[in-house]
Order: structure tokens, then sequence, then C-alpha cells
């Protein structure tokens, strides 16, 4: 075998792995959240869950990407592991749809396909169609690795070696062992499956070697979500076990199947497409995946609970108060850029909750002047700082990923709600600095300052909730409760410190007192602005 041969091989495999990564990014770039979306919201039902996980991968034409996805969203909570088994039987199913169109030979049309997305590339300026160029390109790229590598294989067959070497593997379960081997390496089962179309085609890979073979695919193609797993958490680790479980018990089941009737099967499906091996071998790995799927459907929970037995024990529970860490983000949590803005949206709620929880602690401590109270707001003053740090510099990390077009365009606003978030922070500390200073100096208020005091941050915990379900649940529920109670809250302070120059010129209170409940009110004002800010953070309604 020529040394031309073997560099157009390795060419062709090299385009093919380049034009299955630009078309599957791209893909991810564009419908990436309206994916993400789909999932979150259509796998509460297995059976439901089974055909989201089919469309996906078949959309995004990676059953690896599709299952990173799931156990990424395993990990951050969005996802049940029982949902997670649906997603990725379906993916499993998804994955064949490459290896169907090789099957069909358009290598031929591979030059217009890439023209074609050229030309979009370099004249629509539109950022999504031209993402879209972008995945034809990479569509017409993966073809014309495939065309280089048939055109390899049409050179193989006039080599005994190689011959001989094909012809050598008839043990089925060297097959699998092979197919194992070389989709983790690639970690593809696509790309595997796609180059057994390209062998049957030439007629140097028998059509039942590339059944067995295909089984291998199956067990391979897991060692993607296995890595993306190991940084991940238990249930993240269980998510990618599940993939492992399904395609080691089903590889099982039909290895032994198939030892029996893999001639009629392959007979069946030769009369089906006409004698075509290529599309017999597409069809097999379809019909197998097919199979599996429904043998194991039943068995999800029971699947669900082996992944305890093979990963024990739980992972530190992480409370929305707990200090200095990280729940949804941070390096227990798998980096999916499909995945990673629904991370932070939800430390940020996180860190929202903390914020609101610490103001109110410190308007109690400004009355009560509790010790342990004052110096509990001054320690989660101490977290909400360190989470600001650590999800700006995640929000940095994740800027530079290729992000989902729709997650591209949130970055700026998430950067300004940690600000927000960090600023309700600041006016609770200074509120429980005028604790203190209250303690020592004797300064009270007065039982109608304190009346007022307590109204004001009854709004502004309303205000606060309706902005965090806002943001968090991109629902536009409580859009006009937000804004009227901006402006009441507005219509409240001046109020307030209206009543506060009454108090002064009737010697009600004293001018320190008066000084104080001022810049309180003042404060609380500015939270209710911060709250406006975050509510409409992502949203295409204005706040005022």
């Amino acid at each position: 075998m020529s040394i031309s041969i073997i560099l157009s091989m390795a060419g062709g495999l090299g385009l093919f792995l380049y034009g299955m990564r630009i078309m599957s990014d791209s893909i991810e770039k564009v419908a990436g959240a309206k994916l993400r979306g789909i999932l979150e919201r259509l796998t509460t039902n297995r059976f439901m869950a089974i055909l989201v996980g089919v469309f996906f991968t078949a959309v995004v034409q990676s059953s690896s990407a599709c299952t990173v996805m799931v156990v990424s969203f395993v990990n951050s909570g969005l996802m049940t592991l029982t949902q997670a088994a649906g997603v990725i039987l379906g993916a499993n199913v998804g994955t064949t749809v490459t290896a169907l169109l090789v099957s069909f030979k358009l290598e031929k049309a591979a030059p217009v396909i890439l023209l074609a997305g050229v030309l979009i590339l370099m004249f629509v300026k539109k950022q999504k169609i031209s993402r879209w160029g972008e995945a034809i390109i990479g569509f017409g790229v993966l073809f014309m690795g495939l065309s280089s590598m048939s055109g390899a294989m049409s050179g193989m067959k006039d080599s005994p070696e190689i011959l001989h070497m094909f012809a050598s593997l008839q043990s089925p379960l060297m097959a699998v062992l092979l197919g194992t081997v070389l989709t983790a390496v690639i970690q593809s089962s696509s790309v595997t499956v796609s180059i057994l179309v390209l062998l049957a085609n030439q007629g140097m890979m028998g059509i039942d070697i590339c059944m067995f073979t295909i089984l291998g695919c199956n067990i391979g193609s897991c060692a993607t979500a296995m890595i993306a797993s190991l940084s991940g958490k238990k249930d993240a680790k269980r998510a990618a076990a599940i993939h492992l479980i399904f395609n080691v018990i089903g590889t099982v089941i039909v290895f032994l199947v198939l030892l029996a009737t893999v001639d009629t099967f392959a007979a069946a499906l030769m009369a089906f497409t006409g004698n075509n091996p290529g599309r017999v071998v597409a069809y097999a790995h379809i019909s197998i995946k097919i199979f599996q799927v429904v043998l194991l459907m039943p068995f999800i929970r029971q699947i669900v609970k082996l992944t305890y037995v093979l990963v024990p024990g739980d992972d530190k529970k992480i409370g929305y108060r707990d200090s200095y860490q990280l729940k949804y983000i941070g390096e227990k949590v798998v980096l999916n850029p499909a995945t990673a803005v629904v991370e932070v949206i939800k430390e940020l709620d996180r860190m929202g909750s903390l914020a609101n929880e610490n103001l109110n602690r410190a308007m109690n401590a400004l009355i009560t002047l509790d010790q342990d109270e004052i110096n509990e707001v001054y320690e989660v003053e101490k977290n909400i700082d360190f989470l600001s740090h650590a999800i700006t510099n995640y929000l940095v990390k994740i800027n530079q990923t290729t992000l989902p077009i729709e997650d591209l365009k949130s970055i700026g606003a998430l950067f300004h709600v940690v600000n927000d978030i960090e600023r309700i922070g600041d006016h609770a500390e200074n509120i429980v600095d005028a604790a203190v200073q209250r303690e020592k100096t004797g300064v009270g208020f007065s039982k109608a300052a304190q009346r007022e005091l307590g109204e004001m941050i009854d709004m502004v915990n309303t205000i606060l909730r309706f902005s965090f379900e806002m943001f968090v649940k991109s629902t536009e529920e409580h859009v006009e409760d937000i804004r009227n109670l901006e402006e009441a809250i507005d219509e409240k302070e001046k109020e307030l410190q209206q009543r506060h120059i009454e108090r002064l010129s009737n010697n009600e209170c004293t001018p320190e007192a008066g000084a104080m409940f001022s810049d309180i009110v003042s404060g609380l004002e500015r939270v209710a602005d911060h709250a406006t800010n975050i509510a409409f953070a992502n949203s295409y309604f204005e706040p005022n």
C-alpha cells in the first residue's frame, strides 16, 4: 500500500472529524439555547425524554454533545437522573442519522454544499444565518473528507496486506473490541460507523463483522461523557454511568441475538436495501439502537438505581447559606457552553437569596441590636463578596468559549446582575453599621419610625421576590407589579423623608436618629432600584 493512500485516508478522516466538529459547534451556537429549553421543559415524561434525545442528537449530529449536556444538566440540578436516562436512550437512536446520510453517498454533492456555506458566510451579515452557513460548511467538509476516504479505500482494495487484515477479522468478539477502541479514541460513534459504511461499500469488510463492530462502537461512544463527568459531582458520574450501562447491557443482549441470527438479519436488510452493503450497515445501526431502546426502556428506574451501586455515597450538600462555596459552577461542575449561562443564573439566584436574607437580618439587628445577628451580617457579606468575585471570574471564562448566540447576548447583563446583588449586600452592611452606631451612641428610633421602616422593608422584599422570579424564570408575570412597586417605593421614600423632617421639627427625634433614618430609607430605595435592574436584565421589556 502506497504512502499516498495512507495520507489520503488520514486526510479524509481529519476532514470528516473537523467537518463534524464545525457542524456540531455551529448548530449548538445557533440553536443551543432553544435545544436546551426543549431539554428542560419536555423531559418529565420518559417517552418524551427519549423523543427529545432523538431529536436533539439528530439535529446536533453528536450523541456525545447531547450526553455531555445531559451530564452537565444533572450536575447542576436542572435534570433528574430518570429524565437524563430517557434523553440518553434517545440520543443513542439519534446518532444513527450520520451513518444513514453517509450511506446515501452524498459526497458527490459535497463541493456544492461547501460552496453554498461559504457564500452564506461571506455575504450574509446577520449572525444567526452566518452561523448556519458555518454549519453547512461543516456538512460539506464532512462529505469532502468522506470522498477522500472512499477514494483511499478504493486503492486499498489492491493491497493484499490490507485485504488479508480485514479478511482475518472473523471473531465477533474481536470486532466488538475493535469498535470499542476505535470509537473511544475518535470519540465519535458516528465517524466509526460511517467508516464501516465505506468499508462495506468497498467490499472490504463483511456485513456480519460490521454489525458486531457497531456493537463495540456503542460502548466506545460512552468515553466522552465518562471523561466529562470525572470533574463533576456524583450525580454527573451516575448520568454518564447510565449511558455506559445502557450500551453495555444492550450490546451483550444484541451480541447474543446476532450470534444466532446475523446471517438472516443481513439477508433481510440486503433485500430491503436492494443489495446495497453500505446502506445495510446504516440500517443495521438504526435497528440495533431502536431494539436496545425498546428492550431497556421499561427498566429505566432499575438502571438509575444501579448507578447508585456503581457510584455510591452523596456529595456534601451545599446550602444557599454555605460560606465560600459555589454550588452550580466551579471545580465540581462540568463546563458545557450550552448550559453555562443557566448554571450562572442559578448561582446568582442563590447569591440573591443570601443578599435578601442578609438585608432583613440587618434591618432586624438595627432594631434589636442583637450582637449575634450583627456579626452574622458581616460574615454573610464576606460570602456575598466571595460569590461576586467567583461568578465574575466564571463569566469571563465562559465568555471566551463557544456560547450559543442567545446566551452570548446575555453575558453583559449577567455581569450587571452580579454587581446589583453585590450592592444589595453592601446596603445590608450599611444598615448593620448603623446598628453598631446605635449601640455605641444610644440613639433610638420612635415607634412611628420603626413602623415606617417595617412598611418599607416589606415593599422592598416584595419587589426583590418578584424581580428574582422574573430574572430566573424569564417570566413576564410581574412586569407591571415591579414597575408599580418601584414607583410606590420611590413615593414611600419621599413620604418617609418628609415625615422624619416633621418629627425633627417637632423635637420628636434627635438629629442623629433623623440622619440615620434618612440614610436607611434612601438605601432601601436604592435596593429597589437594583431589584428592578435585576428583573429586566434579560428582558426585552424596559424597566420604565
